[in-house]
């Protein structure tokens, strides 16, 4: 019975049987579906510095991060073989993200997405590109 109980009471109690890298999701905008000249950026970057005020209101609400989160474990799904509901959810995540953050400027019309592991080798960063998807409509969602 305890054995059952200590999870519940305490959640990191063998909450994960292997912890592994997680991939990243970054994008690059498109003028042409051909395109080959990306720039990658990674989606939804952490803030270099939160303030105390920031730290405390994303304790008590953080819709974004755990938006962020959910993009994550999409991601993670997708690398696990549900690729066409992660896929769909990571494009359509995207896809609001750009029209969100680029509603005064002009939008390219398409965009692809990536999947990256990111691991240390040494002192350095390694990048390991797990998958790159086909491009897609910045503005028309009949791409599902």
């Amino acid at each position: 019975m305890l054995k059952l109980l200590l999870p519940a009471l305490f959640p990191s109690w063998r909450f994960f049987d292997v912890i592994g890298p997680s991939p990243r999701v970054e994008f690059c905008l498109l003028d042409t579906p051909e395109d080959d000249a990306a720039v990658w950026r990674e989606c939804r970057p952490r803030p270099a510095r939160l303030g105390l005020g920031d730290r405390l209101k994303g304790f008590f609400w953080n819709a974004r991060w755990n938006e962020t989160l959910y993009l994550t474990n999409c991601a993670e799904r997708f690398i696990q073989g549900q690729e066409e509901h992660a896929s769909r959810e990571i494009r359509r995540r995207l896809r609001g993200d750009l029209l969100r953050d680029m509603a005064s400027e002009a939008m390219p019309a398409y965009f692809r997405f990536r999947l990256v592991f990111v691991s240390r080798d040494g002192d350095a960063l390694r990048q390991d590109v797990a998958f790159v998807s086909p491009a897609y409509s910045s503005v028309d969602p009949s791409d599902r």
